[in-house]
């Protein structure tokens, strides 16, 4: 069968159409946002917070943190093969029944009630305030247990012989006022009476001026160590986003625009927060705006030192920064490199030290609670 010119001519002409079709089918795939690969879209993804979930995690994971000191040709092999940055989970032993935060007279005001005989745990708990804070600042009352010698909130069935009541003076809504001052003493005076207890409270203005200057050192000492990743070329989807963070241990945190590396306690605050627009998980599927960048961050205050945050960061950055084809930048957009990286690490020192010198210690209770 021999072609003619006009039939030549139409198939060559539907030859280029198609390779035009297929040209542009590609630049828009590559332009459009990064999707997940489907094949783990079935894996299931780690949990929030269960025991179960952080061990089973670890359980295919090697420290990267922990290898940082085992010598350079352990490390250099473990950094080889490694593909995932693991939690460090550290389990304490505690011996205190406690079930709070135990009052602290660095941050605390605190005011003692004097009882003339035992009160039962039940009474306590009968008259407690309904509400646990005066203005923005947390109360509390604790019991002297007669049995244990120990300070603790109270229970029932136990027997206490003193309370004391405790206003937390400084968080980061501000330091205490005199209107939160006067709240705290009356709902402190209602349970005394409750109780029978004779209630002593410190002096108001004192109590002030010493929330007013913890204020000041704290304002000036509270700090949040971020970094930015921003998409050299495509954009992402929340599921791509998500998916490159879950092989670094991340999870969905309690607010939208949020994943997290949890805290090596149960509890306790998130080692790692990476933050995105808080639109893009609350729309409709299918609808979610595209994320050109997104922030990873520790609270310098509520993270040990001990658990090496800052390496933490640096590491899921940078594989984050490398899954994602996004750079690593500062809090102006400008590229951050090893030298940036150094200096952060310098200052971050110094924070740490000024810290403790105040016996703030970051990622001790008494911090995690001015700080909060």
């Amino acid at each position: 069968m021999t072609l003619t010119l006009t039939q030549a001519l139409m198939l060559a002409g539907a030859a280029v159409l198609l390779a035009l079709l297929v040209q542009g089918w590609w630049i828009s795939r590559k332009a459009g946002p990064r999707r997940p690969e489907p094949d783990s879209l079935q894996r299931q993804e780690p949990g929030l917070g269960g025991k179960g979930e952080r061990s089973a995690e670890g359980s295919v994971m090697e420290s990267v943190l922990d290898v940082l000191h085992e010598g350079d040709a352990a490390a250099a092999h473990a950094n080889a093969h490694a593909d995932t940055l693991p939690m460090v989970v550290r389990k304490a032993q505690s011996t205190q029944r406690r079930s709070g935060p135990r009052l602290d007279a660095l941050i605390d005001v605190i005011a003692v009630l004097h009882v003339e005989s035992p009160v039962s745990g039940d009474a306590a708990l009968q008259h407690l305030p309904a509400s646990r804070r005066a203005g923005t600042k947390p109360l509390a009352i604790e019991g002297l247990n007669t049995e244990t010698g120990e300070w603790e909130l109270p229970v029932a069935g136990e027997r206490y012989g003193e309370f004391q009541a405790g206003l937390q003076m400084v968080n980061r809504a501000g330091p205490l006022g005199e209107i939160e001052y006067s709240e705290w003493v009356q709902k402190v005076q209602a349970f005394a009476d409750g109780v029978g207890a004779m209630a002593d409270f410190p002096d108001m203005l004192e109590a002030v001026a010493r929330a007013r200057e913890l204020d000041q050192f704290a304002s000036a000492n509270d700090a949040q160590l971020a970094v930015g990743l921003k998409a050299k070329g495509a954009a992402w989807t929340l599921g791509f986003v998500t998916q490159a963070a879950a092989k670094r241990g991340l999870v969905p945190g309690a607010l939208p625009g949020r994943l997290v590396l949890p805290g090596a306690e149960e509890g306790e605050p998130p080692m790692l927060v990476l933050q995105y627009d808080p639109q893009a998980a609350l729309a409709e599927e299918g609808e979610a705006p595209p994320l050109r960048e997104a922030t990873l961050l520790f609270d310098v205050p509520q993270t040990p030192e001990s658990q090496e945050p800052f390496a933490a960061l640096q590491e899921v950055a940078r594989l984050l920064a490398r899954d994602l084809e996004a750079e690593v930048v500062d809090g102006g957009g400008r590229p951050l490199g090893p030298h940036g990286f150094a200096a952060i690490h310098e200052e971050l020192g110094r924070l740490y030290k000024v810290l403790a010198s105040r016996d703030l210690a970051a990622g001790s209770a008494v911090a995690r609670r001015l700080f909060s």
